[in-house]
């Protein structure tokens, strides 16, 4: 049961991915003095659903006789989200609030903002809740200049001018592992857990020096199984290391001479960082577990500049 704190809320911050619902209460001091989730992600949710998710686990925040802001990122603005909200064109500002889309909500204890996602004309690409963890990063170092890597099932790389956004790219690397792992011929050699090192490393240099042979370099996880007897949790590091080394090869000119920042704190993070050092690279991992609130508390910062 979520504690009742009537009367001690200010806002209400809300993460609002595919598969989760995170939610922080904060007080009018600017601290979070309570937080919770749930699995009501956007996979999950029922049509029309995402005020009654919400209030599940916000509802004894609320306060009597006044109207609570939550401000929310993520996939809840997208298309199949609970409302559409804009995108914002590169070259910008991660967050801006007159961006910003209100929803409408039947309690009238509550109202909901969203934080619009960003989007890319040319090449064409889109983020959305990555550019709240991007303000978050930047809201602690303000004068960084360089590249910030979202690694994660569509990793994310950004270049960062004077606080600005300029261009990104997507590489749907996490996904491809998920699909090659459980839905193709490698799910038959490729082991579920276990890691070796030197495998990886393998996979990266051979997918970065010949990018042209990836998907021939990846049947021969497969063949490497039947007629060496490759092990499996060697195939999946080598999986692993080819796909991320591809990764690497098609980003490099983003993390080729610039300072480079990974925003994670998953094993996913850490194997990026890896990769990177074997390009040469020292790369530095931020943990990301706090960026998301103080993105949204950004956000908040502005929803009330703006309102006067």
């Amino acid at each position: 049961m979520t504690e009742n704190l009537e009367g001690q809320t200010c806002w209400i911050a809300v993460d609002w991915g595919s598969t989760h619902l995170r939610v922080w209460a904060v007080n009018a001091s600017g601290q979070v003095i309570a937080q919770d989730y749930s699995d009501q992600g956007l996979n999950n949710i029922q049509e029309n659903g995402f005020e009654r998710a919400l209030l599940d686990l916000v509802e004894p925040w609320l306060n009597t006789g006044r109207v609570t802001q939550a401000v929310a990122c993520g996939v809840v603005g997208a298309r199949q989200g609970w409302c559409e909200s804009a995108y914002q064109e590169t070259p910008c500002y991660p967050l801006q609030a007159a961006q910003f889309t209100k929803v409408s909500c039947e309690d009238k204890r509550l109202a909901v903002t969203i934080v619009a996602g960003v989007m890319q004309a040319h090449p064409v690409d889109i983020m959305r809740g990555e550019e709240t963890q991007i303000a978050g990063f930047l809201s602690a170092q303000s004068d960084f200049n360089g590249v910030v890597c979202l690694p994660g099932t569509h990793a994310k790389w950004t270049l960062i001018e004077s606080h600005q956004l300029m261009h990104f790219t997507t590489f749907m690397t996490g996904e491809l592992f998920d699909l090659l792992t459980n839905h193709s011929v490698l799910k038959h050699t490729v082991a579920a857990q276990g890691w070796h090192s030197e495998a990886f490393t393998w996979g990266v240099q051979q997918a970065y020096n010949e990018p042209s042979l990836i998907t021939s370099q990846l049947f021969s996880l497969r063949a490497g199984a039947i007629v060496d007897g490759l092990p499996a949790a060697e195939a999946r590091a080598r999986l692993s290391g080819l796909l991320i080394g591809l990764e690497l090869k098609a980003a490099e000119g983003y993390w080729r001479h610039k300072e480079v920042v990974i925003l994670g704190n998953s094993s996913l993070a850490k194997l990026y960082h890896q990769a990177l050092i074997i390009m040469g690279v020292q790369a530095e991992i931020v943990d990301n577990e706090r960026l998301t609130m103080a993105g949204l508390s950004c956000a908040y910062s502005q929803l009330i500049h703006e309102k006067g």
